[in-house]
């Protein structure tokens, strides 16, 4: 497989699929396939970000006992450090340990960006509803139902559940709004993701996890590697989640119905830039 730049791709790409008369969505979905397609981490987060790895834990925890598949602990927690001073809370270990990223595929299916990623084989425990479906569809954008993995770097953020000794929480009990702009910093502090709280996780495994997003937000920051089968496992990635009602985009302040990852990001950008200067 040959690899082309981010920049040249998105130049060059779309002027060759149209030439050739075929849907766009897949090829900008993955233009950037040989490296991550997010943007620069800004200096104040990048600085927020190895601050969080030099803790040795969190202080202010709002929940506790969460699992993450590569440390085999459940020793992850919902973190309120700085709720009060920035206005956000985030995943994080122990030792300067965050979250890794494992692969959601829940939402709609078979739209012009699906490449098969998200397809039952490769997640068999897929869902085809995220848990704000009414909330989008009360949004009123023609065609579109729920959120779409191809298409909407959402975030899994939350768990719910009503086994015994099963650990929960809910984000919008301190603010956080459904489908409100996230941001996640990936590729060990390099790469920053815009997204929205799309998803939460329910108690239907044997473990309470967390640090898991769709593979528009996945494929975003690791390439087109990733898919239901397959997630990063690495305890770096950062999960940023907004209070306010202003880290809502609404029904007009986000590209809904964009036909791929690309169109949609660009929509929440400034919102997303304007959350990040809070840090």
């Amino acid at each position: 497989m040959f690899c082309l730049s981010t920049s040249v791709a998105m130049f060059w790409l779309p002027l060759l699929v149209l030439w050739l008369g075929l849907p766009l969505g897949p090829w900008l979905h993955g233009a950037g396939s040989c490296g991550a397609i997010a943007k620069e981490v800004p200096g104040n987060l990048k600085q927020f970000y190895e601050q969080l790895r030099a803790a040795a834990s969190c202080h202010n925890v709002l929940a506790t006992g969460f699992w993450d598949e590569q440390t085999g602990s459940n020793t992850f927690t919902y973190c309120g450090d700085h709720l009060a001073g920035y206005s956000l809370m985030y995943i994080q270990g122990r030792q300067g340990a965050l979250a890794d990223m494992d692969v959601d595929c829940d939402g709609v299916a078979g739209g012009s960006a699906d490449d098969g990623r998200c397809s039952a084989r490769e997640s068999p425990d897929l869902q085809n509803v995220t848990a704000f479906q009414d909330t989008l569809a009360g949004y009123g954008v023609a065609g579109v139902t729920d959120l779409d993995p191809y298409v909407h770097p959402y975030v899994v953020f939350g768990n719910q559940g009503a086994k015994a000794n099963w650990p929960t929480f809910d984000p919008t009990a301190y603010g956080v709004r459904p489908l409100s702009v996230m941001a996640v910093v990936c590729r060990g502090g390099e790469d920053l993701v815009y997204g929205v709280w799309g998803d939460t996780n329910g108690d239907d495994g044997g473990y309470a996890m967390v640090g898991e997003a769709s593979l528009a937000l996945a494929t975003a920051c690791y390439g087109n590697e990733m898919s239901g089968a397959d997630g990063y496992s690495a305890d770096d990635v950062l999960y940023l989640a907004f209070i306010g009602p202003e880290a809502v985009p609404g029904a007009a302040g986000a590209d809904w119905g964009a036909p791929d990852f690309h169109a949609f990001e660009q929509s929440i950008d400034a919102l997303g830039d304007s959350l990040v200067a809070r840090i």
